[in-house]
């Protein structure tokens, strides 16, 4: 099989020749720029400083060299500007703190304050306040939230529509390059088209505007789907409109290219819990995920691909009842995210795509006998009837161990091995 036929027997439940593997075609299944350059360093692919491609979480570039040799399978489209706001393009270098120099977009602005800690600014202007810090000796930024003052006789939904609007021209034609480029590829393509994040706490403070209005501050937004439900509403409907006629306008541009479509990275899980009760997730979020879910079954062949971290397994029924054909990152080691239970319960009728080792545990601290084992047991129990994309739960992060990298990787070509 190729890689694109192995990626859809697996998206249609069929068991394909082997289990396929996706590294960085999102901006939640990618690689720190740090492990990157560590794997390139490994297979000893020519060495050159890699690129930041999404600086929010200062995630690498994985060129095709690299791909090829890791044994991936999907090809990513990103969207078209970072989540700072801004384009990847004249690249430039710039240092990490702990040393290694990579290269980032020519509009990657920063200044280091009293405390040592690295300032990054939307759109890369210099004159608006920071959205994102990276903590002295970091390895990514954390949002800066930058709430006015909420009055509550002037709150206007309107204020948190600011960033959703009609798609551009040249966006449209950026998709439409994208697409050919990566259909191209022989993989299987996903493409992050963007708009259709409902609550999305990464999205909600708004790193990319360079003063945004409305209800930015995450914890008075979560206060708000309780005390605001209206306002809410209003958000998700104008937002689910514009949405739903920026897609028309992208599938005509990419047509059959694309596989997959990332859709939303709201986060509805704890590592014991969930954020809010099921009824609420039917009565605020459903509704809204069911319409873009359903448009893109009835007018395109793209599989939609719901991230969420989490104890989220009392929410998965509902989630494939709005339409979710993937579920995203499978954290086995949150409360009632058993592997075995999951298959069984939800395998025939929801693609898993990640869980194949656990990163906040067995792969950062374990051994590389001990990631070989998990590795080698999630794809047996995952892979039963397709429905798998390997993935570890999340991205690589920067201090992981390479060699418990590399035993994931040969793990996962040892099951392949097998079958």
């Amino acid at each position: 099989m190729t890689s694109k036929e192995r990626v859809l027997a697996s998206f249609n439940h069929r068991r394909p020749d082997a289990v396929p593997v996706d590294f960085g075609s999102t901006a939640v299944t990618g690689i720190h720029v740090a492990m990157v350059a560590k794997l390139r360093d490994y297979y000893g692919l020519e060495q050159r400083p890699v690129k930041v491609y999404e600086p929010y979480q200062m995630l690498g570039l994985i060129e095709d060299d690299l791909k090829r040799m890791m044994g991936i399978d999907v090809e990513g489209i990103p969207p078209r500007e970072t989540l700072f706001g801004f384009r990847n393009e004249n690249w430039k270098p710039w240092t990490l703190p702990s040393g290694l120099e990579v290269l980032v977009s020519g509009h990657f602005q920063t200044t280091t304050d009293r405390n040592g800690d690295i300032l990054i600014y939307p759109k890369g202007d210099l004159c608006a306040p920071a959205s994102g810090r990276m903590p002295k000796d970091g390895f990514f930024f954390d949002t800066i939230v930058r709430q006015e003052p909420i009055d509550e006789t002037r709150l206007n939904p309107e204020d948190n529509l600011e960033e959703f609007g009609p798609i551009s021209e040249a966006d449209l034609d950026y998709f439409a390059v994208e697409a050919k480029r990566a259909s191209a590829t022989g993989r299987a393509v996903m493409a992050t088209f963007g708009g259709t994040a409902f609550g999305d706490i990464a999205l909600v403070p708004a790193p990319f505007l360079k003063r945004p209005k409305g209800i930015r501050d995450i914890e008075e937004w979560y206060i708000s789907t309780v005390t605001r439900p209206g306002y809410i509403h209003q958000v998700f409907e104008k937002q689910t409109e514009i949405g739903l006629d920026n897609l028309e306008k992208t599938a005509r541009a990419v047509g059959d290219e694309v596989d997959a479509v990332f859709i939303c990275g709201t986060d509805f899980g704890t590592q014991q819990s969930q954020f809010c009760s099921v009824e609420t997730f039917r009565r605020l979020y459903f509704p809204y995920y069911k319409k873009i879910n359903d448009w893109i079954h009835t007018r395109t062949g793209w599989k939609t691909f719901k991230h969420s971290c989490g104890a989220i397994e009392p929410f998965i029924e509902a989630m494939i009842e709005c339409g979710f054909d993937i579920l995203n990152p499978v954290q086995c080691s949150a409360k009632g995210m058993d592997p075995l239970r999951l298959k069984k319960a939800f395998g025939d009728r929801v693609i898993f795509w990640g869980g194949g080792v656990d990163t906040q545990s067995t792969f950062a601290f374990g051994t590389p006998g001990e990631v070989r084992e998990q590795v080698l047991q999630r794809c047996e129990i995952f892979s039963a009837g397709g429905g798998f994309i390997f993935n570890t739960v999340h991205n690589i992060q920067a201090n992981t161990p390479i060699e418990n990298v590399i035993a994931m990787i040969e793990a996962v070509r040892e099951f392949n091995g097998k079958k």
